[in-house]
């Protein structure tokens, strides 16, 4: 297997209309942190945050905005961003894929840090991975479980 990533030309960023989902992070350099999603995920880098300006990113059908952290803002005055603590998680990218044991190869083959290897779990199959900035990624193919 030499990819895993999901074309799908429907999704735009900025949306013409309706709406697209962004998922951003906070992370201590843009550059390394869009590197390593295009190198381990095969995500396309469509800006590496020139200048104050946040990175962009097309992974599968989500679109990733890589910003450092700061604040507080005007539009968010009680708010700073900041890289997680990987020891205290609140939240995580979740991955849903159709074979995880070629991922976990794959991806483990382009640099990804996996915590363990892929254990089944309440109807699925599931791993995860740490990125750069301590980021959790849980990479899940359903098992058991139908949706829609």
């Amino acid at each position: 297997m030499s990819s895993v990533q999901v074309e799908q030309k429907s999704y735009e960023m900025p949306p013409r209309e309706g709406l697209s989902i962004a998922h951003f992070l906070t992370v201590a350099d843009i550059k390394r942190s869009a590197r390593y999603y295009e190198k381990v995920f095969g995500a396309r880098i469509l800006s590496l945050g020139d200048g104050d300006a946040p990175g962009y990113l097309q992974l599968a059908n989500i679109w990733m905005i890589l910003n450092v952290g700061g604040g507080p803002t005007p539009d968010k005055p009680t708010v700073t961003l900041s890289v997680p603590d990987p020891s205290h998680i609140n939240s995580f990218l979740n991955f849903r894929v159709a074979d995880i044991q070629a991922c976990y190869e794959l991806w483990k083959s382009r640099g990804a840090e996996f915590i363990t290897e892929p254990i089944p779990k309440y109807g699925e199959t599931r791993c995860y991975i740490r990125d750069p900035d301590g980021y959790l990624i849980e990479v899940g193919q359903s098992t058991d479980v139908t949706y829609g």
